[in-house]
């Protein structure tokens, strides 16, 4: 009986020591704890999810194929995805791998793909090839990204019919006054930075690219349709960005918001990570990257 004692305590030290080394935990905007299920049905009620990640976190990554995947299998089947790390002149060529016509080699050659692409976006892109759904590459090329952080919005007067078919339609809406915006015109200190470029142009070329994505998540969204969006946080935190976008065009929509933070300790949410989101995924600033 001792025996039995002293092993059932070192079980439970060892589960108690386990449960202080959590890899990520969940918080609502207010910063209560919410268990991973309840997690996954409430945004599954949305018609659109913006999961806003931290690039280099491979559990954000692994959450985001993860809650793909258990929306797919548990909630609703009609489903498509979009990413922020894919540009919109490169959706011929994700169509193409999805189809089987190319192999994963010849669309990352091809393609302009993240340094980290095989290892945390290649798994989104085969389970929309596995389960036959739409993938959308939403990005502005960022060849004209860049365009409009040296020359502001009047650099999309020297484009073509055909490539303004990878923008927001022009010209499209842009508040100055957006925390987001103003923030990036701040760390700029309203002067020049590398190259010439101006906070003021900067801030233009992120709504471009905010603008961007929001219009071709709505060009491939439709009623009943689950769309999930992976972007950086920034792009949608604050219900800003693409979300700002989004409401402007359909006021209607109801849309989930996800912002992953990285904190020294994770059991409770700062307050400064309250309130950016819907959904808020901390995990430990300890945890390893992928780039």
């Amino acid at each position: 009986m001792k025996q039995f004692t002293a092993i059932l305590f070192s079980a439970l030290l060892l589960i108690s020591f386990k449960s202080d080394k959590n890899a990520y935990q969940i918080f609502d905007q207010n910063g209560k704890k919410v268990g991973y299920e309840k997690f996954v049905k409430k945004i599954a009620e949305a018609d659109i999810i913006l999961f806003g990640e931290l690039h280099n976190n491979p559990i954000n990554h692994w959450l985001q194929y993860e809650v793909t995947k258990d929306i797919f299998e548990q909630y609703n089947d009609f489903l498509a995805l979009g990413a922020e790390m894919y540009e919109a002149d490169n959706q011929i060529i994700i169509n193409e791998y999805l189809g089987g016509h190319v192999d994963y080699k010849t669309f990352s050659n091809e393609a302009k793909v993240w340094p980290n692409d095989e290892t945390d976006y290649r798994p989104l892109l085969d389970f929309a090839f596995k389960n036959q759904l739409t993938f959308v590459a939403t990005n502005i090329p960022r060849r004209y990204a860049k365009m409009v952080s040296q020359q502001g919005f009047k650099a999309f007067n020297h484009l073509t019919d055909e490539a303004k078919k990878y923008i927001a339609p022009l010209p499209f809406e842009y508040d100055e006054k957006l925390p987001g915006y103003v923030e990036i015109k701040k760390m700029m200190g309203g002067g020049h930075g590398h190259g010439g470029v101006s906070g003021e142009n900067l801030a233009k070329a992120q709504a471009a690219k905010d603008a961007t994505m929001a219009h071709f998540i709505l060009k491939n969204w439709v009623a009943g349709r689950t769309f999930i969006h992976y972007n950086g946080a920034y792009h949608s935190n604050n219900f800003e960005g693409i979300l700002w976008y989004l409401k402007k065009t359909n006021p209607d929509l109801k849309v989930a918001t996800i912002n992953c933070v990285e904190q020294k300790e994770i059991e409770e949410l700062l307050e400064e990570n309250k309130a950016t989101a819907h959904y808020i995924i901390a995990t430990p600033e300890t945890m390893t990257k992928t780039h």
